[in-house]
């Protein structure tokens, strides 16, 4: 007798329109569709995920702010909620350090030098650490927020229970701030970032230093910012 051998189907809904040669219909369940092959349960999955979701210019004609948007998006942010001082830093940090909104809830106290007055920045996605300058207003605002935090956290800012706060939580009030300055578009943490390398290449940042701001390991993905720079057209459009 020839052994048998046992086989593993994994399953997914789809809709009845939808076609694949990968995949068979169970003919007593209609609704249900048998994925036999697992990059085609990915395939759907990814599909159903992005299904009716915009692209960003779709959305938005540009993907990061003026400074004087960046500006009106932090005092209307100091303005609204409870925590207005505490959101107000998030947005000049995520600015001034061009940190990823994932970067800055992991930022600890232990990252923070008041003596020196430097950052010690973490990046993610296998960017390159670096050690900034903390300006003056900023690193008032630190020592403010660490004198009267009732939480004893290692996390710079937390939420009321004393845990990190959550990207989520942080979209929420960025896009809520963003609507309070009457911006214009919706906005996103991210956006800051490309903002701080927007404003270095159009103040004539070389690129190399900004590569090294953001933490690029590759140079291509800073390049962006100074295509962007208006100061390379400058001359070019007098009459």
């Amino acid at each position: 007798m020839k052994a048998e051998t046992a086989t593993t189907k994994q399953f997914v809904f789809q809709p009845e329109s939808e076609k694949s040669t990968a995949t068979t219909t169970d003919t007593t369940r209609p609704h249900l569709t048998i994925v036999s092959n697992p990059e085609t349960l990915k395939s759907e999955q990814s599909k159903n995920n992005n299904a009716g979701r915009k692209k960003n210019e779709e959305v938005r004609e540009r993907e990061y702010l003026t400074k004087d948007e960046v500006t009106r998006l932090r005092e209307a942010a100091r303005k609204e909620g409870r925590y207005g001082s505490r959101d107000a830093l998030i947005i000049t940090m995520l600015y001034r350090h061009g940190l990823r909104v994932g970067e800055l809830v992991d930022l600890r106290w232990s990252q923070v030098s008041f003596d020196d007055a430097v950052l010690h920045v973490k990046r993610k996605k296998h960017g390159t650490a670096s050690t900034q300058p903390i300006e003056g207003d900023e690193l008032r605002a630190l020592r403010q927020m660490q004198r009267t935090s009732k939480q004893a956290s290692p996390f710079v800012f937390t939420s009321e229970r004393g845990g990190p706060l959550t990207t989520r939580a942080i979209q929420k009030m960025i896009a809520r701030a963003g609507d309070v300055a009457s911006i214009g578009f919706p906005i996103h943490p991210h956006m800051l970032r490309h903002s701080r390398g927007y404003a270095l290449a159009n103040r004539g940042t070389d690129t190399r230093t900004i590569q090294a701001l953001l933490g690029h390991r590759n140079i291509q993905n800073t390049v962006i910012y100074t295509a962007l720079a208006s100061n390379r057209f400058e001359g070019l459009t007098a009459d």
